[in-house]
Parts: structure tokens; sequence; C-alpha cells
């Protein structure tokens, strides 16, 4: 990874706005590393750039390293504006109503998290004529499918998305993001626990990239007790999530005539 890899990304996002007679780009900044190289990646276009940071009964530690990314954005760039919306009282009257109704199901309130996001960033899109902007990586969004489907999946373009986390990561130190964000443990936020991503899946991102590497490439090799352990959940998250992944499925009416 090197500087031209950041421009010629930058260029691409810039090329498609125009392309498509749109304004700006909106992206949700979480704290992480994927979010805050998008949001750069963005904001070096010098097109008008809107990052929202949208805590949900989130960690403190998440919601300060996503207003320092944001005040970095903005010291910096002068195309940047950021805001701080609170959706935690819509989630809970949210939770409160579907519960009063139907079994709870901890799993489904996390994702609705994720899916109230991507609600406030398209009314944002939609009044600034704006572009909403995934900051998936490749092993999340091709590899083990772990995002939440029309939540973070749902976006207009994913500058990242055929980068690796290890390739995230180079591209973060070029980009001069804050160094506790590089650092900070992978978290999708939707758990109030704060577990991780790792806790969640059982593997790291390197793990897993390895994975992705094995089974995409056909590679042969005598594996370790642990490699088979890691080959095992990649595996496993990839076949229960492949449906996020495809196209949604057409009933074909010429082929059923």
């Amino acid at each position: 990874m090197n500087n031209i890899i950041c421009d010629k990304i930058s260029d691409w996002l810039l090329k498609y706005l125009e392309a498509n007679n749109l304004s700006s780009y909106v992206v949700g900044v979480s704290g992480g590393i994927d979010s805050a190289v998008v949001s750069t990646l963005c904001a070096k276009t010098g097109k008008p750039t809107i990052v929202l940071n949208i805590p949900i009964n989130s960690k403190e530690t998440n919601t300060d390293l996503s207003t320092k990314h944001c005040d970095w954005l903005t010291e910096n760039f002068n195309n940047v504006t950021a805001h701080n919306i609170d959706l935690s009282s819509v989630y809970s009257n949210f939770r409160d109503t579907v519960a009063s109704t139907i079994e709870t199901n901890e799993l489904a309130f996390a994702n609705t998290k994720s899916r109230l996001r991507m609600v406030l960033l398209y009314q944002f899109a939609t009044t600034f004529n704006g572009l909403v902007v995934g900051t998936g990586n490749k092993v999340e969004d091709f590899g083990v499918g772990f995002y939440t489907k029309y939540g973070d999946g749902g976006v207009d373009i994913s500058p990242i998305a055929d980068l690796s986390k290890t390739e995230v990561r180079q591209l973060a130190s070029l980009l001069g993001i804050n160094r506790e964000i590089v650092t900070a443990p992978p978290t999708d936020g939707l758990w109030e626990d704060s577990r991780t991503d790792e806790e969640q899946i059982g593997a790291s991102y390197e793990e897993l990239e390895w994975a992705m590497d094995y089974v995409d490439n056909n590679k042969t090799e005598e594996l370790s007790a642990r490699k088979k352990e890691v080959l095992d959940i990649f595996n496993g998250y990839r076949n229960r999530n492949l449906h996020k992944m495809v196209p949604i499925p057409i009933f074909n009416l010429e082929e059923n005539k």
C-alpha cells in the first residue's frame, strides 16, 4: 500500500460522484479504523463530506474515538461537516414497542441498531444529494459476511471492499489516522457489553484473511490444529451468510413459462 492507492481510491470516488450528478458523501463513523479511512478518503476528494457519529447506547470509548476523528477531519479538511446524533431513545422506543409483541431476540435488536443508523445516513444523503459510502473491508463483505443486511451493508459505493484489514491498516498509517483508532480492537458497536469482532467470530482478521486466501485459491497444505479451527470458523460464517453476499434471487418468468 502507498499514497498512490489512496489517491486512486479518492479519484475513483470523485469520478463516481460526478458521473451520477451527486453532490456529497455521507459516512457513518464508528471510532473504528475502516470508517476512519473511508471518511478520510472521501474528504480528500475536496467534495462536501458529511460524517455522522451515531451512538446507540454506545460504549464511551468508541464515542470518544469517533469524536476525535470527526474533530481531526474538520480541522484538516474544510469540506467536512460533522454531526453527532444520538439515536438511543429511538432505539429504546423501538425495542419496547417490538418486545411487547414478539419474543425478544437480542441478535435481531443488535442488527436494528445498524439499520437505524442506515436510515439516518440516507436521510442525510437524500437531503444533501449525496452517496452513502460503505466502510466494509474485503473479509467482512466477501469473506464471512460480517455485517448487517440493509444496515451497514446498505450503501451506495464501497471503496475499501477489495482491501483486507491489513491493507486498511496500512492506508490508515499513510493517511495519518489517529493511532488510538488504528490500534483499537475492531468492534461492530452493536452490543452493549462492547464485545470485539474477534470475540464474536472466534478468530482475528489476520486469521480470517489467511482462511479466505486458502479457500478462494484452492490451496492445500498441512494444517495445524488452530488453522483447521479457523478454517471451520471461516467456512461456517461464509455458508451461513452467503445469502447476504450474493445478489438477491429473482424469479425468472421466461424460464418458468
